[in-house]
């Protein structure tokens, strides 16, 4: 970055060693010194060069809502088993079940491409916040503010993105009080080359989900493809692996207690800046409401699933991503509790209006803080309309493909840089995917059922929150037997759910797709004009918190006088950490480490519990393999850190002062979900798949001589056979 804002910066050692998601730019202004003492044993230049704005730290990769690392000069990417789910959905079938049965490449040709797969490498970081707040008219109202933001957004981005193969972004940090454009190659070549059985990658499933003791092996392997001239390229058959500059070569000793770690990745969104009220609302309602809605929803997709092969294997990703919002809003429901975080938050805040009452200049920010209480109460007033059809427009295949037809065919008759984000000309090839990706994830009579039940909860809606398009549809007051005859009916005459007619409609005009009278997509059109009054009215409120919250920011890091860094929002971080217990309640202590011998435990024979009889009957012979712990004597799975993660962790590298990789990051235990509101040193602990975990089951369990020998492990004549 060219510079960084004097109030990110930092002057001495965090407060709490694992506390932080740091920048790159902010590890080079930490204390050496204390990194040495901690464990670092590379020179932080190393791990992010400002001259040249990259470094070790780029050998972490985003994946598309997770975080995945090159383990291989040669392409190679290791992230969660349930980061590459959707590609191996996409090969699976009830013949050929790789969710099942795991899938492992035995040569480069037998690599499964990902339809939409993409992963994205770091490239630079520069400072745009004079080019972002010079764009904003003077004595702008709120909206137009943030259309004058989003507008310069995109001007900076188009021209970042004239390079080929690039994809930029302009992330916003504290509220707005930074604002930084990266700079990304993306490749758009990816494919599977392992993914263990489902048993292995989700062992435990929803019952271990954030939890410990955890055995899981959530982790796949991934190769990134380029044309033959080393420039990123569609995949084609004659595409080569692409040669990666940083990369974490794995650590075969793994890891013990108190071993410094540190986790890269790009941390999806914290909440640590929230004023208390927002806090409490989140408590209040989000995540009560998500624990109905949800709840319902998985319930559904369960129950139509077991009733059809076919069917079970098409709503496996979704009920896999509803049933961990599902745990998650009950996780931090209880840590919020738990911990008192947001007392702790108002006592804070407290604490901050009395510092800034006793400063003249300080007066802005208590004025800030004053109208940012009266947008959230303002906001709360129509909280269950917006949560709503936030899951109308999100959730049900039908409604939701016929929305985003509409609004694509609305957005499009607009000048590129004045339409939303996500209908952009940049966009468009993520469109589509989608639109073709989703097939995979139909299933008919769930479908229907997840619409029938948001319908009886849209109709269920006071007088001021009504829903217009379904009151259109489907009347006021719920009828089941009439409201299912008509989704029936709807379904029944609409194209939507054909491929091959939903890929013209793609490319249709709003009057071309009006002519087709097709009754969803008219529902559809009903449903994006009020998706889009309220992209409108959030848009205003956006412009309120950038006028607002950047003034309050700055008396909060003012007051706090010590390292804070920012609220995570999916652009590069590192925290820094060390392999440690924790004591979860009054008289119990978990350690910090899991073994093999814990996987046979927990065994049953049945989900989600059920060993896969290649890994048991490794297991059971004791066939380990160099990768035995001589202290536990066992093979380690998992290990606990004290690192600072949240969602869009999953697949982080973790690694050692070395620059090695010593695991997989993919979940938090359950006490510490609420970490994204604040993080307790007591109870802060991420979860790890053991690198000796991954290397056992390759080795011993599946043999996969060529990717052992490609990634350094075996050694022998045949070491360049992949290469």
């Amino acid at each position: 970055m060219k510079k960084t804002l004097l109030l990110l910066s930092l002057v001495a050692a965090p407060a709490l060693a694992g506390e932080g998601k740091w920048t790159p730019q902010q590890v080079l202004e930490l204390d050496p010194a204390w990194l040495k003492a901690q464990g670092l044993q590379v020179p932080p230049k190393r791990l992010w060069d400002p001259k040249r704005g990259t470094g070790l730290l780029a050998g972490a990769v985003n994946v598309g809502g997770c975080t995945g690392a090159f383990i291989a000069e040669s392409g190679l990417v290791i992230t969660n088993h349930h980061c590459a789910f959707s590609i191996i959905q996409e090969h699976s079938t009830p013949q050929r079940d790789l969710l099942t049965q795991g899938f492992l490449a035995k040569g480069r040709e037998e690599e499964l491409p990902g339809k939409g797969a993409r992963v994205q490498v770091p490239r630079s970081f520069t400072d745009v916040t004079k080019e972002m707040l010079a764009a904003v008219p003077e004595g702008a109202d709120d909206l137009t503010r943030q259309k004058s933001l989003e507008r310069k957004d995109k001007e900076l981005v188009a021209a970042c993105e004239k390079r080929p193969a690039t994809r930029c972004r302009v992330a916003s940090f504290d509220g707005g009080l930074q604002y930084v454009l990266i700079d990304s190659v993306e490749l758009a070549d990816v494919r599977l080359v392992y993914a263990p059985p489902r048993a292995v990658g989700e062992y435990g499933g929803e019952v271990d989900n954030w939890m410990w003791p955890r055995h899981t092996g959530d982790f796949a392997i991934i190769r990134a493809y380029v044309a033959p001239d080393g420039s990123a390229a569609q995949y084609s058959a004659q595409n080569v692996p692409y040669k990666a500059e940083f990369f974490f070569p794995l650590a075969t000793q793994g890891v013990k207690p108190d071993d410094f770690v540190m986790v890269l990745g790009y941390p999806g969104t914290t909440f640590r800046a929230l004023l208390a009220d927002d806090m409490a609302e989140r408590q209040a309602r989000f995540y009560p409401r998500v624990i109905d809605v949800y709840g319902e929803l998985i319930r559904i997709l369960e129950e139509e699933g077991a009733k059809d092969a076919a069917g079970k294997i098409a709503v496996a990703s979704n009920l896999k991503s509803l049933h961990n919002r599902y745990k998650n809003a009950g996780g931090q429901l209880a840590g919020l509790k738990r911990g008192h975080l947001v007392e702790k938050q108002r006592a804070a805040e407290a604490a901050v209006v009395a510092w800034a009452e006793k400063r003249k200049e300080s007066a802005g920010a208590l004025k800030a803080r004053t109208e940012l209480l009266a947008l959230q109460a303002e906001k709360a007033k129509t909280f269950e309309r917006e949560f709503l059809l936030d899951v109308l427009k999100g959730s049900a295949k039908g409604p939701a493909l016929a929305v985003s037809l509409a609004r694509l065919a609305q957005e499009r008759a607009k000048p590129d840089l004045e339409r939303e984000p996500e209908f952009m000309d940049r966009e468009l090839p993520r469109l589509k995917d989608r639109l073709e990706r989703e097939q995979k994830n139909f299933f008919a009579p769930a479908d229907k059922r997840m619409f029938l039940a948001l319908v009886r909860r849209a109709q269920a809606l006071g007088e001021s929150e009504r829903i217009a398009a379904v009151d259109k549809l489907f009347g006021r007051t719920y009828a089941e037997k009439e409201v299912a005859a008509k989704i029936d009916a709807l379904y029944a005459a609409s194209k939507v759910m054909d491929l091959a007619e939903r890929q013209k409609m793609s490319g249709e005009t709003e009057a071309q797709l009006r002519a087709r009278k097709d009754p969803l997509l008219d529902f559809g059109f009903d449903l994006a004009a009020e998706v889009a009054a309220l992209d409108e009215l959030r848009d205003r409120r956006a412009g309120a918190s950038a006028r607002l919250l950047p003034e309050w920011r700055r008396a909060v890091l003012a007051h706090a006088g010590k390292p804070v860094a920012p609220d995570a929002n999916s652009t590069l971080r590192v925290t820094f950490a060390k392999v440690k217990g924790y004591a979860p309640r009054d008289g119990a202590f978990y350690t910090p480490q899991t073994t093999l011998a814990g996987v046979m435990e927990k065994h049953t024979g049945e989900e989600p519990f059920d060993v896969p009889d290649k890994v048991a009957a490794a297991a059971e012979a004791k066939r380990y393999g160099p990768w035995v712990d001589a202290r536990l004597k066992d093979v380690p799975v998992n290990f606990l850190a004290d690192a600072d993660t949240t969602g869009g962790n999953s697949g982080s590298p973790t690694v050692n002062g070395k620059g090695q990789l010593v695991g997989v990051n993919f979940d938090r235990v359950w006490e510490n979900v609420s970490n994204d509101f604040g993080y307790n040193p007591d109870v802060a602990r991420n979860v790890n798949v053991d690198v000796r975990y991954v290397l056992w089951l390759l080795d011993q369990v599946e043999d996969a001589d060529a990717l052992l020998r490609e990634l350094g492990i075996r050694k022998g004549p045949k070491a360049q056979e992949r290469r």
